[in-house]
């Protein structure tokens, strides 16, 4: 058996129960007779509270209680919700507004939690809400990207949440100022709205000791620990559970305000009590992301390679901090800065701005798209201006193979690569010496034909270290317990495969538990594409420890020393003995001698450094100048994600990124009018990619193993967002150039496309 994984396409065992209706999902599996929650919310982007009279609500039929933020406050919870603090330019801290639970004194964005209502119906707690008498006095909405405007927090009375740089400013203007060359391009990044196929939910009973709340999250410790700290309850008190969770991209990772609310609600009321957003809720209230403006620079020696790069961005917070470490666009954004090409001469400056919509956060593949996507279009332009093949700029700009591991300007080490080996199989997989006979055909026909290349590097983030405990079951079963938490990516399948890998226990004899914080001590949930690289560390790990716990009791029975016991990851083997027991083989002996220590084992172990997954992006894209439709005909991924457990799970996740891609290219875009309200708060308005807008995506591993990892893995959970804008982006601007536009934006919408031809059309008159 092949150590670290056979890499073998098996299909998900989960789609099962998933594809025939029994999935279990958190508003399938609420306590009978479960109260209702609504929440009311903000129906204004910006306002002073001046009445919220509750009586007639309370004394509505079928409600049990209502609560505000001064009810929370009564009764002991701690209003503040997590918010991060960045460090200015300057030294200084940035502006550290509190964000409460439910609004207080001040509405900040349409949306905004004001109170909520619990009754026997949900239709009851509808009509109650209808009851409440809410005035405020509006004030203007905050919008622009910009100092000034209205006051949204008084800790910030510019507007400015932070102004941070990281790099060498000094050395980085100087480069600049010796170039041969300089490109500079202003790159906009349009704001997009997760629509998780399953919107956030959960559901909390109090036994009058302890507290259980269920929600569909990424990982319940974050959670526990917020509800301890809200909710004044010990450690033990509280257990937090994750179901089926139906998508999450980062979105879900967040302790929303609703969850602790109805924590507080059913401990209140002595009550289950269940909430479930609806799509327009959702889409108010869940965290966005993206919505940022870079200003992207690069300077070129005579020789065409990069001296230096300097990036200066704008990005949206909305109303409140991130709950993250650090805002996407700084604590991720930063380590991908430079890609995968030689330059040591960066600096990278970020303004956060508040402004009255809701917070922005990471999710989606959330920062490392950011970074490359600023990259990848201005080396794009780049080639243009500098008369260059577009693959060619790139490859004299390589960090080579021989230069690794490689020390970025941003404090990274990429420890392997090989990025000519993969553009090279790239331009072979995606018959880069054909485009120009099909351009030619659809010129032809009165068609515009682009080709786009993004070549992304991203890194694993989150907690480097995770456990694992598996247990021999009475009935020959074996059950893993994880710490990560999967939302759709096939976890079951992948985790139950790897321990099959390692041990020769059979795959169908392995379940998954995952999700419980009273099974499970302690986890890094899951996001940044942590959780197979890092929970398969930790099994190894477990698998090591079960060898060695088994192997003096195997020794003794067997009658040889422990040095003579090996295992050959199916089963363990003595010189001159004719046993050869696998582990089930050997828990059941240890079961019948009642020695039941030897049937749990656990570990936690950590990573000794970042992996970096990398790839190459090719798409071809006809443009119809006479109806602005953009169609994405041809889509290539060459990826670099190392070794892998089961190639058809990766490649899953590959079009699952692209598609998103795509669908922020070409269709998604969040918009808010003047005074703050989301004009795009239903899928009438917020358009999701289709299956017509996607083509057949091919897609090629090419893999050199990751050092930073004892099993060569990589990850690779948002490798296909982080690919996926440069490439169609650069395939629309490469099918639009020669008509005369310049500068072409996502998303790109047959409308938006369209007045950009007639626009430049006029300017060529």
């Amino acid at each position: 058996m092949e150590k670290f994984g056979k890499s073998q396409p098996v299909k998900r065992v989960e789609d099962v129960r998933f594809l025939t209706g029994h999935g279990r999902y958190v508003d399938d599996i609420v306590p009978e007779g479960a109260l209702y929650a609504f929440v009311f919310r903000s129906p204004v982007a910006h306002g002073v509270i001046t009445e919220l009279d509750l009586e007639d609500a309370r004394e509505a039929e079928g409600v049990h209680l209502v609560i505000t933020a001064q009810d929370l406050e009564a009764a002991g919870v701690d209003l503040a919700m997590a918010g991060t603090v960045v460090k200015n330019r300057d030294g200084s801290e940035g502006a550290k507004p509190m964000r409460p639970l439910l609004a207080k004194g001040r509405v900040r964005h349409v949306g905004e939690p004001v109170a909520v209502i619990v009754a026997e119906t949900m239709a009851q707690a509808r009509d109650a809400a209808e009851l409440i008498a809410f005035d405020y006095d509006e004030l203007p909405a905050k919008m622009d990207l910009a100092p000034g405007g209205e006051t949204v927090h008084p800790e910030a009375a510019d507007n400015m949440a932070f102004d941070w740089g990281m790099g060498d400013e000094d050395a980085t203007n100087a480069a600049f100022d010796k170039a041969a060359q300089v490109v500079s391009l202003e790159v906009g990044d349009n704001r997009v709205i997760v629509n998780s196929m399953e919107p956030r939910g959960c559901f909390a009973e109090w036994d009058g000791e302890r507290l259980h709340l269920a929600f569909n999250g990424q990982g319940v410790w974050g959670m526990k620990d917020k509800l301890v700290e809200s909710l004044g309850l010990e450690a033990e008190q509280v257990r937090v559970t994750n179901p089926d969770v139906g998508g999450g991209f980062g979105m879900k990772a967040m302790a929303y305000p609703e969850y602790t609310v109805v924590a507080h609600a059913a401990r209140a009321l002595g009550k289950p009590v269940r909430w479930m957003s609806d799509r327009t809720e959702a889409m108010l209230s869940d965290n966005g992301g993206r919505d940022l403006t870079s200003l992207a620079e690069l300077a070129f020696d005579e020789n065409h390679r990069i001296t230096a790069y300097r990036v200066r961005t704008r990005c949206n917070l909305g109303a409140y901090n991130s709950q993250f470490g650090q805002p996407i666009q700084t604590q991720l954004f930063s380590r991908v800065l430079m890609g995968v090409y030689d330059v040591q001469t960066t600096w990278l400056q970020v303004e956060g701005y508040y402004t009255n919509t809701v917070q922005v956060d990471a999710y989606r593949g959330a920062g490392r798209p950011e970074a490359i996507y600023v990259l990848e279009r201005v080396m794009d332009r780049a080639a243009r201006e500098l008369g260059m093949d577009p693959w060619e700029l790139r490859r004299i700009n390589f960090i080579k193979p021989e230069q690794f591991p490689y020390d970025t300007a941003t404090g990274e080490t990429y420890d392997v690569g090989d990025f000519h080996k993969v553009l090279a199989r790239a331009a072979q997989e995606a018959d880069a010496q054909g485009f120009a006979e099909r351009r030619e055909a659809d010129a032809k026909r009165g068609l515009l034909r682009g080709q786009g290349l993004c070549y992304y590097i991203e890194s694993i983030l989150g907690d480097p270290s995770e456990g694992a405990k598996v247990e021999f079951n009475e009935d020959g079963t074996v059950t893993i317990y994880v710490g990560t938490q999967s939302n759709g990516q096939g976890h079951e399948t992948v985790y139950a495969q790897f321990l099959a890998d390692q041990t020769g226990i059979p795959a169908d004899r392995i379940s998954v538990v995952q999700g419980d914080s009273d099974r499970i001590a302690q986890g890094g949930g899951t996001g940044g594409s942590r959780s197979v690289t890092v929970q398969n560390n930790a099994t190894l790990a477990t698998v090591e420890v079960m060898i060695a716990a088994f192997t003096p009791y195997l020794a003794e029975k067997i009658g040889v020393d422990e040095g003579e016991i090996t295992f050959d990851d199916e089963q363990f083997r003595a010189p001159g003995s004719n046993l050869t027991p696998t582990m089930l083989d050997v828990a059941e002996m240890a079961r019948a001698d009642g020695r039941t220590e030897l049937l749990t084992h656990e570990a936690r172990a950590t990573l000794p450094a970042r992996s970096f997954p990398n790839g190459c992006h090719v798409t071809e894209v006809v443009v119809d100048p006479e109806t602005g439709v953009v169609t994405v005909d041809r889509y290539e991924v060459v990826d670099d994600f190392g070794n892998l457990i089961n190639p058809m799970l990766a490649e899953g996740q590959v079009h699952g990124g692209v598609a998103q891609g795509i669908g922020q290219a070409i269709t998604e875009h969040v918009v808010y009018d003047e005074d703050g309200q989301l004009l795009t708060a239903t899928f009438m308005d917020y358009a999701l990619p289709r299956a017509d807008d996607v083509p057949m995506i091919e897609f090629t591993s090419e893999p050199v193993p990751s050092t930073a990892n004892i099993m060569g893995m990589k990850g690779c959970g948002e490798a296909g967002t982080v690919g996926a804008l440069a490439a169609v982006a650069n395939a629309v601007q490469d099918a639009l150039w020669d008509r005369g536009v310049r500068q072409a934006d996502m998303p790109f919408t047959p409308m938006k496309v369209w007045e950009l031809l007639q626009d430049d059309a006029i300017a060529a008159e």
